[in-house]
């Protein structure tokens, strides 16, 4: 738990809030390069006592003056509310869709065996979307040798890296997800930093995974800004 306040205050600019509190902070992060090099200038992390939403410095009154409610911000708000138009003209961009979904962490991963090996992004072998992460890789080869599934780590900074697997349908089923997660777990946790996994609530192979690889539901929420869906 220590890893993870640490990683929250460093990543969002605080943690944690009290009970029934919504705290906007404004931190540098939400104005320089993420993981990936993009911009992000709102997130937040809510947990069952509190909220705590990270905004570009100088605009936290704004934010503020929002009046944003922990019920408001936290309910079923689909594209039609407006919040999420609000919050971006307020920040200053990050899209008009303010998108939720479950924060889990681990600090007991599932003693599952490996199923992958780590390379470096610039390795031939590792296909494009693990390309963005910012640090070694772990891949899962299929039975004729041929990548067949794989774990980014988006490090957030020293203490916080959260993990993003993909497996090719071919080896869907048989268990190489939640392998893989358990196993990037593992070494995220020997260097001494802690492994988080974000996911859609709509999304019920991902929390599947989650569960299986030792990540459990603990009722912690993230908030973000996305781009609308266009129909």
């Amino acid at each position: 738990m220590d890893r993870l306040h640490t990683h929250l205050r460093h990543w969002l600019g605080h943690w944690p809030a009290a009970p029934g509190e919504v705290v906007v902070v404004g931190s540098p992060f939400r104005v320089g390069p993420g993981w990936d090099g993009r911009t992000r200038p709102f997130i937040g992390v809510a947990s069952p006592e509190g909220v705590v939403l990270s905004v570009p410095p100088g605009a936290e009154a704004a934010v503020e003056r929002l009046g944003l409610a922990r019920q408001r911000l936290l309910s079923e708000l689909g594209d039609g509310d407006g919040l999420g138009d609000e919050l971006a003209r307020t920040v200053g961009g990050g899209g008009g869709r303010l998108a939720r979904g479950c924060f889990r962490w681990s600090v007991r991963p599932a003693e599952l065996e490996d199923a992958g090996e780590w390379l470096p992004v610039s390795d031939p072998r590792v296909p494009s979307w693990l390309h963005p992460f910012n640090g070694d890789v772990l891949v899962a080869w299929d039975d004729e040798g041929k990548y067949g599934a794989g774990v980014g780590r988006k490090q957030h900074d020293r203490w916080g890296h959260e993990l993003a697997v993909v497996t090719e349908e071919a080896l869907r089923g048989r268990g190489i997800a939640r392998r893989l997660v358990a196993q990037a777990a593992r070494r995220v946790l020997a260097e001494g930093a802690v492994p988080t996994y974000l996911h859609d609530f709509d999304n019920p192979a991902s929390a599947h995974v989650a569960e299986a690889a030792g990540f459990p539901d603990r009722g912690w929420q993230f908030l973000v800004l996305l781009e609308k869906r266009t129909v």
